[in-house]
């Protein structure tokens, strides 16, 4: 998906395309004029980092992130808002790098943009899904007019436990009305056609337990049997994946001491796997350098 929308730049090379030739096949044209590094890079997300319509940075870590846009080896920028800055930087990705491709631009619109909504948790108690796609849509409308195009939301977990510092954000402990506000929200941001300028990617997290993190404690271990997963904690995100969710967000926990970012069960098995998610799953903010940690609690508990 970070390849949709390619510069002309592209169209110029020996590869023609006709009207009949699908998106993949255009994709998978563009992979075939990547490096290796360029594809790595393509995975890189980073936060605003400069002053973007100010003088260009010539030292420091600004000024090596700078010369990493120019050459294509970023893929999507976060907390980057505002119809200047959003153009700035757009403008450097596809007129500037080798292949043009465009950057994805994310910013955490949990209810609301402008117009803000009742927290996730307040609007599930109302079991009104018209009214909360409609929410949806609003956030998704006025994000995108200011250069947006992905959220991170709707987050899908079950939470039980009043301990966990971010039940708010969810819809609750019941798992039937979860699913249905899951499939909500993201119809509510993506639209029937995602990709039109009114809607933006829906992100569905935290695959998988975030909530079920014991005694509440964020980051922390979650210990659940696979009947737990599969009628509790799943569904939820099925339900994201039947409606078209484009993205999915890792969770930090671990679960039976593998830590989730890396999890093969979760990411091929489940999601790519049994739901065939065609989508992409970014991590959550410094979830790969949370498995170190996860890593050492497993390693120490079993080595004693």
């Amino acid at each position: 998906f970070l390849l949709v929308g390619c510069s002309s730049k592209i169209m110029k090379s020996p590869i023609s395309y006709s009207k009949e030739n699908t998106l993949e096949t255009k994709v998978d044209s563009v992979m075939k004029l990547m490096t290796l590094e360029e594809k790595v890079g393509q995975l890189n997300q980073y936060n605003g980092f400069w002053e973007i319509t100010g003088p260009t940075p010539k030292e420091g870590q600004a000024a090596k992130k700078y010369e990493d846009l120019k050459k294509g080896l970023v893929g999507s920028m976060l907390n980057v808002k505002g119809v200047k800055d959003v153009r700035a930087l757009q403008k450097i990705a596809v007129e500037q790098t080798r292949l043009g491709i465009p950057l994805i631009f994310g910013f955490d619109v949990i209810h609301g943009y402008k117009t803000i909504s009742p927290i996730p948790l307040a609007e599930a108690a109302s079991w009104d899904l018209e009214a909360i796609k409609k929410s949806a849509e609003i956030a998704a409308e006025e994000a995108s007019s200011v250069g947006l195009n992905w959220t991170f939301a709707p987050m899908v977990d079950i939470s039980r436990d009043p301990r966990w510092g971010r039940v708010m954000e969810g819809a609750g402990e019941d798992t039937y009305l979860g699913s249905k506000i899951a499939h909500a929200r993201v119809k509510g941001f993506q639209g029937d056609k995602p990709g039109e300028l009114n809607s933006v990617m829906a992100c569905a997290k935290h695959f998988a337990g975030y909530a079920f993190a014991e005694s509440g404690r964020d980051y922390n271990t979650v210990d659940v049997s696979e009947t737990t997963l599969q009628n509790t904690i799943f569904p939820p995100f099925k339900a994201a994946v039947d409606a078209g969710v484009r993205t999915f967000m890792n969770s930090f926990n671990e679960i039976s001491g593998i830590p989730s970012t890396g999890n093969s069960y979760l990411q091929r098995k489940i999601l790519k796997g049994e739901w065939n998610f065609n989508g992409f799953v970014v991590s959550d903010w410094g979830s790969i350098g949370e498995m170190i940690n996860h890593y050492e609690e497993v390693y120490v508990s079993d080595r004693e």
